[in-house]
């Protein structure tokens, strides 16, 4: 099933059917501010396996990823030093996945890794759906096999058509993007830019 998404100006039905899906334990494809991305409820430990199961990945080694509506959410799933938050603030929302020590909130799938990405995209209305949903949304990049042309991970038609089978809702927001997040380690004394992406930090 497809379901457009606007950037603004969707109606509450719409929005409400995407949450409703979340809920129900149902994954999803969506767009971010980078590129499009698949993902469930975060506090959900079975989507979450379907969707290691569905990328061929131990959940027990990959760094995954939540997407949290604002910056207020994140210490409840993540420790988080006044250094560090104050380079958040300054850089979110925007195309930045920060890894963080994760605390004991999460799913015991996250908890034999001592740490979790946490994104706040410039992307307004996936940031409402986590408000709405009152939890955030695992997020991983689509499954794109070697030699895949880029429009299955950009065009949301193509996406359906490649994916749509897999996931429970592929979310149509328009082309996508082709460049990652940056992605900052902060479990250290200093930051690390450990994939140096879309997001240009402010430090």
């Amino acid at each position: 099933m497809i379901q457009k998404l606007y950037a603004k100006n969707n109606t509450p039905e719409s929005l409400q059917r995407i949450v409703d899906v979340l809920n129900e334990g149902g994954i999803i494809i969506y767009p971010t501010d980078t590129m499009y991305a698949i993902g469930c409820h975060a506090l959900k430990e079975r989507p979450i396996e379907r969707i290691c199961k569905l990328k061929n990945i131990d959940p027990r080694k990959p760094k995954l990823s939540i997407i949290c509506y604002d910056l207020s959410d994140i210490s409840m799933y993540a420790r988080v030093d006044n250094a560090t938050f104050k380079v958040m603030k300054r850089n979110l929302p925007g195309p930045f996945t920060f890894i963080l020590n994760a605390n004991s909130r999460l799913p015991k799938i996250f908890r034999n890794r001592k740490e979790v990405g946490i994104r706040i995209p410039d992307y307004a209305v996936i940031r409402e759906i986590c408000r709405l949903l009152e939890a955030p949304i695992l997020t991983t990049t689509l499954p794109l096999g070697e030699g895949e042309d880029i429009e299955y991970v950009t065009d949301p038609e193509l996406i359906d058509e490649r994916f749509g089978r897999m996931v429970d809702l592929v979310i149509d927001g328009g082309i996508g993007g082709i460049e990652p997040s940056t992605v900052v380690n902060c479990c250290n004394d200093t930051l690390e830019i450990v994939r140096q992406g879309k997001g240009i930090l402010i430090d």
